[in-house]
């Protein structure tokens, strides 16, 4: 997942100058069917169906420990099942809040997932990276 510029910004202000902030006690995984910017605008996230940003307490349990710039899940993330179409995902992020709020981290899914009815979206252990480095 690339980093946000919210985000980018909150790191190098803690890390040069001591402006302190709170990183948030939950992250809230969500999707999106347009691109998402590096200014963390432009999501467009499905609407019913059973759609729902998925929480996830921000943690050493949920997540593995960073290495060379990498951190990835250590727990699932699963998503309820769709009850109606959510449309073709283009972009997963991780944001501050169950609505709305900013976007930390984002990502394009390649490929991008039709999700119909009847759907289960699952990022299994490991397959969500988070990254900051030069790449």
């Amino acid at each position: 997942m690339a980093i946000t510029y919210f985000s980018a910004n909150k790191i190098i202000d803690r890390n040069f100058g001591s402006v302190a902030y709170t990183p948030p006690g939950t992250m809230y995984f969500g999707l999106s069917t347009t691109a998402i910017a590096i200014d963390g605008t432009g999501a467009t996230e499905p609407s019913g169906g059973s759609y729902a940003r998925v929480a996830l307490v921000n943690d050493k349990t949920n997540w593995g420990t960073a290495s060379n710039g990498i951190l990835t899940n250590s727990a699932a993330v699963t998503f309820a099942e769709s009850t109606a179409s959510w449309g073709t995902i283009t972009y997963v992020f991780i944001s501050d809040a169950l609505t709305s709020g900013n976007i930390w981290f984002f990502d394009v899914l390649t490929p991008s997932r039709a999700v119909a009815s009847a759907t289960t979206v699952l990022f299994a252990i490991g397959a969500i990276t988070v990254q900051m480095n030069n790449s």
